[in-house]
């Protein structure tokens, strides 16, 4: 099992680093290191995982745990998505989700 690294831990508090596996836990690992994560962090995982694939996951799997201001910078700068039509609802911290 292929772990994060240790200076990983603070952004991926609610488990320890030793328990997740690169390959298995990738939508957790992403998606709070695209939330929470520093510049350091933010390199690594796009070293780790190719951009398509962090793009998808971030897509496939809406994580709803993102401040306005992050999740603009991450759909904008980081990921190249402002095209397309990614309801901030499901991603964006006390916003209610869209269910219709």
């Amino acid at each position: 099992m292929n772990h994060p690294p240790v200076t990983l831990q603070p952004f991926l508090s609610s488990l320890n680093v030793d328990r997740l596996d690169i390959e298995k836990d990738d939508t957790y690992i992403i998606h709070q290191i695209l939330a929470y994560g520093s510049i350091d962090a933010l390199i690594w995982l796009f070293a780790t995982y190719p951009k398509d694939h962090i793009q998808r996951v971030f897509c496939d799997a809406p994580y709803k745990d993102y401040r306005p201001s992050r999740f603009h910078f991450v759909i904008s700068v980081l990921l190249s998505l402002e095209d397309r039509d990614i309801d901030k609802r499901n991603y964006v911290k006390n916003i209610p989700r869209h269910f219709g």
